[in-house]
């Protein structure tokens, strides 16, 4: 069961601090091994690679690194192997690893990967390859993560699978490998559950108005702050953004002038998305009058001119476009609270109680989740950035919603003919 290795050190930077590996001609595997490992120097290049391959979108190499960079602490530590001696077999074996790693390899909060110190950047003891969470409600109860809580979820389970795959299949495709073991597993896999299809989480109707509501409020208070934090709720809901998709990073800084005005006179909104793709979303009425209320805020025209570069989300202070999504995600949770406390105080407990776990993502599901009901799904398909209408169709509950209703009064005991039992 491996329960006494200790912790390994980590093995790359984050993006900023990850130099060309294409431009490198030596790689020493040494620092993160006990002992010569034949073939882990051949290991670390291509793993460096591959993970340089992505360095268009932070979000992609942030998880590809985490599971590449646990395949080969397993690889090297555990099973004492280099990634082209690896087979089937090991692979489940690694995955099973995954499922329950050693107490010393989870952490209780994230840290990050290195740290500088006097010009150098050197491992962060603290850091661990898995990390044990808790919900939010949990965390709000005061609640702290043990060891014990740590659990590999089906989705992160899948997500490996898919990053493992695409790694393999970068090997082969470098020569370095002849046959991905990944793609075996997949096949007919022990490790996944099939699982019928699941309710997406959103906020209910009545909640969305309460939250309006106390964005307005907010906004009125401290609007340095909450103007902001009111537009950003319009774009979660009304554009189904997701929140990376507000702030500037490597990939793009978002504008005003990414809405523009078409030749009929329609707005649209220009957004870089996942996997770098590129998409128009249709800018409704209502989001059109949020937009000019937070320009006029800043003393800007009422619409964005052509070629405009002032951020779409500029920064409280300086220069340039907002970069943290945990501050934005943290404002924005200030918004779900004080909603949750506006709605006891109202006598709507009950209805409120979704608040409480609710997340920032939970908006996307829930603006895409009522515009089903009333417009073509390709439509939404497109300004949602689905890649096909089949993960689109997840949002539509019309199913559902007539399955309970002809549930919801079935009786709880049989019905007797009294008549027939005489």
């Amino acid at each position: 069961m491996h329960l006494d290795l200790p912790a390994p050190k980590p093995i790359f930077d984050s993006l900023e601090h990850f130099s060309n590996p294409f431009y490198q001609s030596h790689f020493d595997a040494s620092p993160w091994l006990e002992s010569e490992l034949p073939g882990a120097d051949r290991d670390l290049e291509y793993a460096s690679k591959f993970l340089y391959s992505y360095n268009g979108s932070k979000a992609t190499f942030n998880s590809y690194r985490r599971d590449v960079e646990r395949l080969l602490h397993w690889s090297w530590l555990v099973a004492k192997l280099s990634l082209s001696e690896l087979k089937r077999h090991h692979i489940e074996d690694f995955i099973r690893f995954c499922q329950q790693p050693p107490k010393a390899w989870i952490g209780l909060k994230p840290v990050n990967r290195f740290i500088d110190n006097q010009g150098l950047r050197l491992a962060n003891p603290d850091w661990r390859p898995f990390q044990a969470s808790l919900s939010k409600e949990e965390h709000r109860r005061g609640m702290q993560a043990k060891v014990q809580d740590y659990q590999l979820s089906q989705q992160a389970l899948k997500a490996m699978f898919a990053v493992l795959s695409t790694f393999y299949s970068f090997l082969i495709q470098e020569e370095m490998l002849d046959a991905n073991p990944v793609a075996l597993i997949r096949q007919k896999s022990k490790f996944m559950i099939s699982a019928t299809r699941r309710e997406v989480r959103r906020i209910s109707n009545l909640q969305w108005e309460y939250l309006l509501r106390q964005a307005d409020l907010l906004a009125a208070q401290a609007p340095e702050l909450h103007e902001r934090s009111r537009f950003a709720l319009h774009c979660l809901l009304c554009m189904y953004l997701r929140i990376s998709e507000l702030v500037a990073d490597e990939r793009s800084t978002p504008l005003m002038s990414h809405f523009h005005r078409d030749s009929d006179g329609h707005w649209w909104f220009d957004v870089i998305g996942k996997g770098n793709k590129e998409r128009s979303v249709a800018v409704s009425d209502d989001m059109l009058d949020a937009l000019k209320r937070f320009r006029s805020y800043l003393g800007l025209s009422p619409l964005p001119l052509a070629g405009e570069n002032t951020p779409m989300l500029p920064k409280l202070r300086g220069v340039g476009g907002i970069r943290s999504t945990a501050w934005l995600r943290q404002l924005v949770q200030q918004l779900f609270d004080q909603t949750y406390e506006l709605m006891v105080r109202d006598g709507k407990s009950n209805d409120a109680l979704e608040l409480r776990a609710a997340t920032v993502h939970w908006l996307r599901h829930t603006g895409i989740s009522e515009d089903v009901k009333y417009r073509p799904i390709e439509h939404v398909r497109d300004d949602a950035g689905h890649s096909s209408a089949m993960t689109t169709d997840r949002y539509i509950d019309a199913e559902r919603r007539a399955r309970h209703a002809s549930a919801q009064r079935k009786p709880g005991r049989p019905t007797i003919d009294m008549d027939h039992e005489q």
